[in-house]
C-alpha cells in the first residue's frame, strides 16, 4: 500500500544536516502576524483576515456546504496568460511569476543566490543553500536542509519550521497576488521531485508530516496537511477544479475554481492516491493505494478503490 520512503537519506541530506553550521532564523517580517511557533496550530475560533484557518483533528475543514460555496470564488489564472500578457516587460513578468516582488534589489539577490547555490552538488552545496536560502524566505527555522536543485518561487511567502528537509529537485511555489503562501511546520520531510504549487492559494503542512517522493500538492484556495500525516509516493492532492458545464467550449477555456482540501492529523495516504478538490479526510483515516477520493472520509475510516469507498474503520 505504501510506496514511500521512511525519511530517506538521499545524498546524505539527513546525516549532513547535523554536521553543518546552524543558521539564525531569517529576520524577514511575517506579513500575517503569526509567529513561527504557532504557524500551524491556531486553535478554533474567529478567523483573522488573510490567514487561512488551521484547525485540528475531526474539525479539519468547513462543513460541505461552506466548502462547496468556494467553487463560486474567483477564477484561477492561467500561467500562460500571465506569461504572454501584452504591455509587460520580460523582467516584470519574471519578477511577477518567479520572484514575487518587482524591485530590482530583490530580483538581483534572488538571481545571485540561485545561480551560486541551487545546482551546487555535495556538502558544499548543502552548506551554501543552508546559509543563503533562508535569507530569501519569509521565515525559516533552525537546521533546515535544502537538497540540490530545490526551486523557490515567491520565496518571501514561504515559511519553514525547525528540522525541515526539502529533498532534491523539489519545487516550492507560493505564487499568488493575495495569498498567504506556504507554511511548513517543524520536522517535516518533503521527498525528492515533489511539487508544492499555489495559484493564489495557501498550503499548510503541520508538524511531523512526511511527503513521499514525486508527490504534488496543488492549491488555488486552501490545502492543509495535518500533523504526522504520511503521504506515500506519487500521491496527488488537487485543490482546484475545472468547470465543464458549457459543452460548446473546451474545458481548458472554461472557468477553474477551488474549494480546497483538508487532511486530518495522523492520516495515511497510500501510494498513488488522488485526493480531489473539496474533500476532507478525517483524523487517522487511511486511503488505499491508487484510490481516487472524491467524497469526504470520516476520521479513522479506511477507504479504497476508484472511486474510493469506506470498507472498514480503525
Amino acid at each position: 500500500m505504501d510506496g514511500s520512503e521512511s525519511k530517506p537519506d538521499a545524498n546524505g541530506l539527513t546525516a549532513l544536516s547535523g554536521a553543518l553550521p546552524e543558521v539564525p532564523r531569517a529576520s524577514a517580517p511575517d506579513p500575517t502576524g503569526v509567529g513561527s511557533a504557532d504557524l500551524l496550530d491556531v486553535p478554533p475560533g474567529p478567523r483573522r483576515a488573510g490567514v487561512p484557518p488551521a484547525v485540528r483533528g475531526a474539525d479539519v475543514a468547513d462543513p460541505p456546504d461552506v466548502r462547496r460555496a468556494g467553487l463560486s470564488g474567483p477564477p484561477i489564472a492561467r500561467a500562460q496568460d500571465q506569461l504572454f500578457a501584452p504591455g509587460t516587460s520580460a523582467r516584470q513578468k519574471y519578477a511577477s511569476l518567479v520572484v514575487g516582488k518587482s524591485d530590482f534589489g530583490t530580483l538581483l539577490k534572488y538571481e545571485l543566490i540561485v545561480t551560486l547555490t541551487q545546482g551546487c552538488p555535495g556538502a558544499l552545496g548543502l552548506a551554501l543553500r543552508k546559509t543563503l536560502y533562508p535569507t530569501l524566505l519569509g521565515s525559516c527555522g533552525r537546521n533546515v536542509v535544502f537538497g540540490q536543485n530545490v526551486v523557490l518561487r515567491h520565496p518571501h511567502k514561504i515559511h519553514l519550521g525547525d528540522n525541515v528537509v526539502i529533498d532534491d529537485n523539489c519545487l516550492i511555489d507560493a505564487k499568488g497576488e493575495t495569498n498567504v503562501g506556504i507554511r511548513i511546520g517543524s520536522g517535516v520531510f518533503v521527498g525528492r521531485n515533489s511539487i508544492l504549487s499555489c495559484k493564489n492559494g495557501d498550503i499548510e503542512i503541520a508538524n511531523g508530516a512526511n511527503i513521499g517522493f514525486n508527490c504534488e500538492l496543488f492549491s488555488a484556495s486552501r490545502v492543509r496537511i495535518g500533523a504526522n500525516v504520511l503521504m506515500a509516493a506519487y500521491s496527488y492532492v488537487i485543490g482546484g477544479d475545472h468547470d465543464f458545464s458549457d459543452v460548446s467550449r473546451p474545458v481548458l477555456d472554461q472557468t477553474r475554481k477551488s474549494a480546497g482540501v483538508s487532511i486530518g492529523d495522523g492520516a495515511w495516504i497510500g501510494a498513488g492516491a488522488k485526493i480531489l478538490d473539496g474533500v476532507t479526510i478525517g483524523e487517522g483515516a487511511i486511503i488505499g493505494a491508487a484510490a481516487v477520493v472524491r467524497d469526504d472520509v470520516a476520521a479513522r475510516a479506511i477507504a479504497v478503490g476508484i472511486p474510493a469507498r469506506v470498507v472498514s474503520t480503525r
